[in-house]
């Protein structure tokens, strides 16, 4: 379905393994924590909670690697 209407499969540009495991991460983080798993009852809401969820990401979530500070703000 994905290739009928155009669309790439690899998450990253140059289909390099090590820059799936990275997208697959923070697709985990992004379902597993900010509930992106669910389902919607419409485009709207989903829209709305993705919206949110990367704002909780970038601004509020504490990141291990950025020595416990957000992406905005070490950015």
């Amino acid at each position: 379905m994905l290739k009928r209407k155009k669309i790439d499969i690899s998450m990253t540009e140059e289909n390099h393994c090590y820059e799936n495991a990275m997208a697959a991460r923070v697709n985990g983080i992004l379902k597993d924590e900010l509930y992106l798993d669910q389902t919607f009852d419409n485009v709207t809401h989903k829209k709305r909670v993705a919206k949110n969820a990367i704002n909780l990401y970038n601004d509020v979530r504490l990141h291990l690697s950025l020595d416990y500070k957000t992406p905005n703000k070490v950015y």
